[in-house]
């Protein structure tokens, strides 16, 4: 079981050489590709200087020339993976690498393989209006598509690559979050929830006021539009071999326009 790990990356230069140790030390099948929304700062060069060593060397690297936001960064992280299963990582440990062992093995264990699994996060420690916020956009979800999360717009999504690249995703923001989250439920995956650390940081790129309305007309829109339905004969588990994937991610580096 290969686990693709996507890294969507912009100002990150404090935390993304920890973030990628965090991940090489798990115990896992890893395929780490990683996209620099065009940084600003010394992200790029960081990660420069860490793909010339092992095992940073296995990752891919992905740069954009100019800043389009998370959701063009995932999409275009979601182009390049072949692993089993799609996992979101941001860059600035928010997240504990180690809790991600526990998202794969709950969507193991669950034998359903158009399932996926949630990092479920205590909001007590966010500024109120971000809090409020998260849990606003988590119950309008909740009554428009009629599922029962408990934190919509957690980063933490394990998925299977199948059904990430089935998504005709269009978000370029973070209001990608809610429109992955309605293409899952309109599509029939089961979406389970495990609880995971979480440190919200004080400094946050995302908006309450700049980034929650997109969110919402994300929800709105969708809820208008034709619903969406995987193919039928879907694989859910389509991997290459491990010779191939090694191939294919040693030591690449590249920048897209």
């Amino acid at each position: 079981m290969r686990v693709s790990v996507v890294v969507p990356v912009y100002n990150e230069e404090a935390t993304v050489a920890r973030l990628l140790e965090a991940l090489a030390r798990l115990p896992l099948d890893l395929e780490v590709v990683i996209v620099d929304d065009a940084s600003t700062d010394r992200t790029w060069d960081i990660l420069q200087t860490l793909r010339q060593q092992p095992p940073f060397d296995r990752y891919r690297y992905v740069r954009h020339s100019t800043n389009q936001g998370k959701g063009t960064a995932l999409r275009t992280a979601f182009g390049y993976i072949t692993g089993d299963l799609v996992l979101i990582q941001d860059a600035d440990l928010e997240y504990d690498p180690q809790d991600i062992p526990l998202l794969v093995e709950r969507w193991t264990t669950a034998g359903q393989p158009r399932a996926a699994v949630y990092g479920c996060r205590d909001l007590s420690q966010q500024p109120w209006l971000t809090r409020w916020g998260n849990r606003f956009l988590t119950v309008i979800t909740n009554l428009l598509y009629g599922c029962r999360l408990s934190d919509m717009e957690t980063c933490y999504k394990l998925i299977p690559r199948a059904v990430v690249q089935a998504l005709p995703l269009r978000g370029r923001r973070f209001e990608i979050e809610p429109e992955i989250t309605i293409y899952l439920v309109q599509a029939g995956l089961t979406i389970l929830e495990v609880p995971i650390r979480y440190t919200p940081r004080q400094a946050k790129k995302l908006s309450p006021w700049r980034d929650g309305w997109p969110a919402l007309l994300m929800l709105l829109r969708r809820r208008l539009a034709k619903p969406f339905h995987l193919p039928a004969t879907l694989p859910c588990q389509q991997s290459a071999s491990a010779d191939d994937q090694t191939d294919q991610t040693r030591g690449l580096s590249e920048v897209i326009q």
